[in-house]
């Protein structure tokens, strides 16, 4: 069992038709037939999503995909119409917020890996594949790979898991023309991505994106390249053959699997309320990342 420890009521907003409460975003529908999606300040883990909030969490994840999605222009269109605060919306939905162009969504989480870690290192140990590539010999946790690799999966529900599958199985899915316009744009986004984030001391380990169609053109959607969707480490403090240090939720996993927690993640127990300190470590941690990346002061 897992999901949502407590789900928080919809916002009601006259002129907007409220749609979905994700994990992280809360999504609507303006009068025009466009989508508003709202960025919360929820944190998940371990297919939970917290009682705790992290405080500026969905305006750096907005700001920070904002600031991806001009750098990528040149490369693949994406969903954002506008940043305009839609009228009647509470005040807090300032700076959370996007007016985005409703797509007919792929359903596959398209995931790009430069290095070896979390799920991908789990599948290589058993047979030294990834999503059925073949990977060398001798890697270990945190090794760059030779090419970074596409390595999709299904989208799953709140409170469960994605689940990694093979090139084969999206052809499958989507067919063999979008699969391969899925993967070319994947591995295009995280090239320039992977060298951005370099040029800034960060290295990119892994992201997963989202896309959908407008006609015929392939969107990028919902967020990208934030700590919520992707592995940064500090490129200074890489050392494989160790978990990394990283600009993410890893203080709130850490601690959720502490004695200090008192939870067992594999009860049927929902997870404890956050300590302060592990909230604001990893709100810094958020910050850290858009500042290091964007050159630009939080505020």
């Amino acid at each position: 069992m897992s999901g949502f420890v407590e789900k928080p009521e919809p916002v009601e907003v006259p002129g907007l038709e409220h749609l979905h409460t994700g994990k992280v975003r809360d999504l609507y529908r303006n009068e025009k037939g466009d989508l508003v999606m709202v960025a919360s300040d929820r944190m998940s883990a371990f297919d939970w999503v917290l009682p705790t909030e992290i405080p500026d969490k969905g305006r750096v994840l907005t700001q920070l995909s904002l600031w991806w999605f001009d750098q990528l222009a040149d490369l693949v269109p994406n969903h954002v119409l506008s940043t305009e605060l839609p009228e009647g919306a509470p005040a807090d939905w300032a700076g959370r917020t996007l007016i985005c162009r409703p797509l007919r969504m792929v359903p596959v989480e398209c995931v790009a890996r430069g290095y070896l870690t979390g799920s991908g290192l789990l599948e290589y140990q058993e047979d030294r594949t990834v999503c059925g590539l073949a990977l060398p010999e001798g890697l270990t946790d945190g090794s760059e790979l030779p090419l970074p690799i596409f390595t999709p999966a299904t989208k799953a529900a709140v409170g469960e898991h994605d689940e990694n599958v093979s090139y084969e199985d999206v052809a499958h899915r989507v067919g063999a023309e979008t699969a391969a316009r899925l993967r070319q744009a994947t591995l295009a986004v995280y090239g320039r991505a992977r060298d951005t984030a370099r040029a800034r001391g960060i290295i990119l380990a892994d992201t997963k994106f989202e896309f959908g169609f407008d006609g015929e053109e392939l969107v990028l959607a919902d967020e990208v390249l934030t700590p919520d969707s992707s592995r940064f480490w500090p490129a200074a403090e890489w050392q494989p053959g160790r978990p990394q240090p990283s600009f993410d939720k890893q203080f709130i996993r850490d601690w959720l699997v502490s004695p200090a927690s008192g939870w067992d993640r594999h009860s049927e127990l929902p997870p404890p309320p956050l300590p302060a300190e592990v909230v604001e470590q990893t709100r810094a941690k958020y910050i850290e990342a858009y500042e290091r990346l964007t050159g630009l002061s939080w505020s």
